[in-house]
């Protein structure tokens, strides 16, 4: 696997070694030991999620502000624009994001770690993510940056209104939200 840091060195993205022929193709979409001896990590994955969304739904964008959760994202069917949001106040990336296109036919992965917000747009008719996370799902401690903020100035690829849930129509501008220290 090939790793690249972003413009946010501690956001990677991940390309897998892809073996592909007339029959299909395989890859390791992760390997533990191969994950740590790339990147030092040595934290463990706990819980595994599986969205499916329809074309131009945003979700995001998300965190919990405790058990703040490492997220190993990628897209099998369709694709995304995936964005991760610097929440660390410690920072000198404070408030900055990293935008990528995820796809099935691209196959590579990003790496959204603790103390960062998470969110997607689905570009495609449908998409449907993975992603691995370090820490469980704690609806109480989830929090929502608005996908919107003018502070952010996130260049989403949208050519109407996105599609959003009730509570990310309810997401706090960045200067409002809590945040890692």
């Amino acid at each position: 696997m090939k790793i690249i840091q972003t413009e946010i060195p501690d956001v990677l993205l991940i390309e897998p070694r892809v073996f592909e022929d007339e029959r299909g193709f395989f890859y390791e979409s992760y390997n533990e030991r191969i994950w740590q001896q790339k990147t030092n990590f040595i934290e463990h994955f706990v819980q595994d999620n599986h969205s499916r969304s329809a074309k131009n739904v945003l979700r995001g964008l998300h965190y919990q502000i405790k058990q703040p959760q490492g997220k190993l994202v990628r897209v099998i069917i369709g694709e995304v624009f995936d964005v991760a949001v610097d929440l660390r106040m410690s920072s000198k990336y404070f408030g900055r994001w990293v935008g990528v296109h995820l796809s099935a036919n691209n196959k590579q992965q990003l790496w959204v770690p603790a103390g960062f917000a998470h969110g997607f747009l689905v570009l495609s008719e449908y998409a449907e993510t993975l992603y691995k996370t370090t820490d469980y799902y704690a609806a109480k401690y989830e929090r929502s940056i608005l996908w919107n903020d003018p502070d952010l100035a996130i260049a989403w690829p949208v050519e109407e209104e996105p599609i959003l849930s009730v509570k990310d129509r309810a997401g706090k501008l960045l200067k409002e939200a809590e945040v890692f220290v």
